[in-house]
Order: structure tokens, then C-alpha cells, then sequence
């Protein structure tokens, strides 16, 4: 079988480690290219909102993936969702959002879900994809956001013990859920400790996004 060559594009540093130990764990035959801007997420934190200059940024960075010979694009950054959008109108190879097999593992178990994020304006973004998945299946939801930014600041000041600790302890607050799904890559790191302090089910994005990329190239 032919290598893979898929390129990962961050819009923030922190999710680099989790979607390659994803992609370690469960596709090591692939090969990776890491593109990073960082720019981008504090250009959108400064913006308030998803402007068409940012979005045409994100188009640029996709074509250049499939000039360097990418077979496949997963971005993982969850606050740029109609920006992914374009690149998937775009381009001709798969081009997967952070969050896409998640939500579709979500609403098949559940309709009471809190969203945790970590970077604020990653909530309108999953928030939009939830409600268009839902519709597209038929399947009504009560969805619930939390926020939890001090977090986001701890794990970008490499504080990582604390950033997962402020994440369980907003989690155990959270009531009248049937389950939690974890907003962005950078928040993995936390699922562990979180799971042993709730009964709800938390899902995270890398290990659903690696298995349904890999599921779309195979085919």
C-alpha cells in the first residue's frame, strides 16, 4: 500500500503533540507534515470573528499542502470551521475538520451534550458544525457550552498539570449531560484525570479524526 502523505495544520502550537501521538498510536504508516501559524489564532481572538482575510489565509496554507504532494489535510484547529469550508470546496483531495467524526460519534449516543473549549472562540465554530450535523441526521440536540480560557493560558505557559487539572474541575460542575465532548486537539492531555472525577462519557477529537482520514484514503 502506498505511504500517505497528510498534512496536519495548526492554528495554535499545543495541538501539534496530541494529533501526532494520535496518529503514532493508530496510523504510524502515514506520513506527516506539520504546518504551523500561529498567527492565525491570535489574529482571530483579536478580530472577534471569522473574517474573509482570515479565511483566505487558511486557503493558502491548504494550497500549498497539495503543492508539496499532500494526499490528505486535517486541520486542528476547532475555531475555523467555515474557513475549512472553503478549502473543502476547493480542493480536490480530503480535507477533514478537527471535530467532524467526533460530533458524528456524538450524536449517535447522546442529545444532551456540553461542549468544554478551552479557546473561546472555538465554541461558535464547533457550535455551528453540531447543529448542521444534527439537522443533516434528523437527530434533535440540547447542546451547552463552557469555557474555561485560564486553562488555554496554562498550557501555552507550559504549565500542562494545571491545565488539566482546571478542566476536570469545570467538568465535575457540569450537570443534566448525557455526555462531554472536549472542543479542541490541545485538550487530550486532560481526558484521563477527567474521566476518573465524572460518570459522563467525554470524547476527544484526535483519535476519531486520524481513524476517519485514514477510513476516506483507504477507501
Amino acid at each position: 500500500m502506498t505511504t500517505k502523505r497528510i498534512f496536519l495544520i495548526h492554528a495554535t502550537p499545543v495541538a501539534i503533540e496530541p494529533i501526532n501521538r494520535a496518529f503514532a498510536r493508530l496510523w504510524p504508516e502515514a506520513e506527516l507534515a506539520n504546518l504551523l501559524e500561529d498567527s492565525l489564532s491570535k489574529d482571530l481572538a483579536a478580530a472577534g470573528s471569522l473574517t474573509e482575510a482570515l479565511k483566505q489565509r487558511f486557503l493558502a496554507l491548504a494550497q500549498y499542502a497539495v503543492r508539496a504532494g499532500a494526499d490528505g489535510i486535517l486541520f486542528t484547529c476547532s475555531a475555523f470551521g467555515e474557513a475549512i469550508d472553503l478549502c473543502k470546496n476547493e480542493l480536490l483531495i480530503p480535507v477533514l475538520k478537527p471535530n467532524e467524526a467526533m460530533i458524528d460519534e456524538a450524536l449517535s449516543q447522546a442529545s444532551r451534550i456540553a461542549v468544554v473549549a478551552t479557546f473561546p472562540p472555538a465554541i461558535d465554530s464547533i457550535t455551528d458544525e453540531f447543529s448542521q450535523a444534527a439537522q443533516l441526521a434528523g437527530h434533535p440536540i440540547a447542546l451547552t457550552a463552557f469555557t474555561c480560557p485560564k486553562a488555554f493560558e496554562a498550557l501555552r505557559s507550559g504549565q500542562s498539570d494545571l491545565h488539566d487539572q482546571l478542566i476536570t474541575d469545570l467538568v465535575k460542575e457540569i450537570e443534566d449531560q448525557d455526555l462531554v465532548c472536549f472542543a479542541q486537539f490541545s485538550m487530550v492531555s486532560a481526558a484521563m484525570r477527567t474521566r476518573k472525577a465524572t460518570t459522563l462519557s467525554i470524547l476527544t477529537t484526535p483519535d476519531s479524526a486520524v481513524l476517519k482520514l485514514r477510513a476516506r484514503l483507504d477507501a
